[in-house]
């Protein structure tokens, strides 16, 4: 039996890891849980190995997470008897602390190191900070197999330098079942727009244009599900705009995620690239961002959910021609889109999405690509 190390620092989540709980039982798979984990895995049906990072030594809170970055990030002593035990350990991402600390273990303890790859820009070291360009190094030099999620990331990976041998295409997967089970319609229009609560997913977009139809006398409602520090600006900004009544702002469980969807007549993903991070407040922006995948994308499709989505990064791959696209940052264009399409129909209408899509961003299918990719470097 093949042993299975996850290593996602303090980003485990239940969503991405749910396709190694369909993997062959010719795998042992197992995932390193801190103590600092900003979400909650009970759902998870997979062994985790509680270990310890600096993280988990600091206070709680920005100011904790800043140290932790000043400090060096990385497992402690005892993550190395989990690392010690297995064949493959699967880490994700070239700048990511975890991936590097997986990368410096691996000499010692002679396991092969996978790495999934979300990020969609090759920044090689230019537009790098000074810690993820030490990450880099080691997680291009330590790991065996890449898996991409996109044919994108895939390209920025050649532009990385690593040789197209080195690389497999690995899209996530989803419950896709779970998320097509129907629910009943809402009486009236609600738009969806789920994501972290952070500038860059383009909520408060979502708020212009909600904003501008009410001034036209739609009703439509918006559900704001996340997490994150524009929490409080994005409710100010929701009454600033006269819907403080009619948009709701929160975190849901995973459990209730496919509730949402069923519920909702659309959804939106309004993303905005972003240029964020310094290394001192003179310092000009090093690391960039755009789209890199958006699995409620997948999710939204299995629940027959319309989408409307920016014209950023990854988005139109994963959609294949399906949802409706639009500029990133233009809100009047969002409006229209709005008005003509989910907005004209009865509430909560399905749309039909291709089955070979559906199928390519199951759980199932995920188990196969990434039991072809752990039987590859064993």
């Amino acid at each position: 039996m093949r042993r299975i190390l996850i290593a996602r620092g303090q980003q485990v989540t239940p969503w991405e890891l749910a396709p190694w709980a369909h993997l062959p039982d010719r795998y042992d798979v197992a995932y390193l849980l801190t103590n600092s984990n900003e979400y909650t895995t009970e759902s998870l049906p997979l062994t985790p190995v509680r270990v310890r990072s600096v993280r988990d030594r600091l206070p709680k809170g920005r100011m904790g997470s800043l140290l932790a970055k000043g400090l060096r990030e990385r497992y402690l002593g005892d993550a190395d008897e989990a690392f010690a035990q297995v064949d493959i350990v699967h880490a994700e991402e070239l700048s990511y602390w975890f991936a590097a600390d997986a990368a410096r273990r691996k000499k010692r303890h002679g396991y092969k190191l996978v790495l999934t790859v979300w990020e969609t820009l090759p920044l090689v070291t230019a537009f790098r900070s000074r810690p993820a360009r030490r990450h880099r190094r080691a997680v291009l030099d330590g790991t065996d197999l890449f898996l991409p999620a996109t044919a994108r990331a895939r390209d920025a990976l050649l532009l990385e330098g690593v040789d197209d041998s080195r690389i497999e295409l690995c899209p996530p997967g989803i419950d896709v079942e779970r998320f097509a089970k129907p629910h009943r319609a809402p009486d009236a229009h609600v738009i969806l727009s789920p994501g972290r609560l952070v500038w860059e997913k383009g909520h408060q977009d979502v708020l212009r244009a909600a904003a501008l139809l009410a001034r036209e006398g739609s009703r439509a409602r918006v559900r704001i599900v996340g997490r994150g520090p524009e929490e409080g600006r994005l409710r100010r900004y929701a009454r600033d705009l006269g819907l403080a009544d009619r948009v709701e702002i929160g975190a849901l469980p995973y459990e209730e995620m496919p509730a949402a969807f069923g519920t909702a007549s659309c959804m939106v993903l309004a993303s905005l690239p972003s240029a964020t991070t310094q290394l001192h407040p003179l310092d000009l922006p090093r690391t960039f961002w755009e789209e890199q995948f958006g699995m409620v994308l997948a999710e939204a499709m299995a629940a027959g959910l319309d989408i409307l989505a920016a014209d950023s990064g990854a988005i139109p791959e994963v959609l294949d021609g399906n949802g409706t696209l639009f500029a990133s940052g233009d809100w009047p264009s969002l409006a229209d889109r709005l008005r003509e399409g989910p907005l004209a129909r009865e509430p909560g209408q399905r749309v039909d999405y291709p089955r070979e899509l559906l199928d390519r961003y199951s759980v199932t299918a995920m188990a196969e690509r990434l039991a072809s990719a752990y039987d590859r470097v064993a």
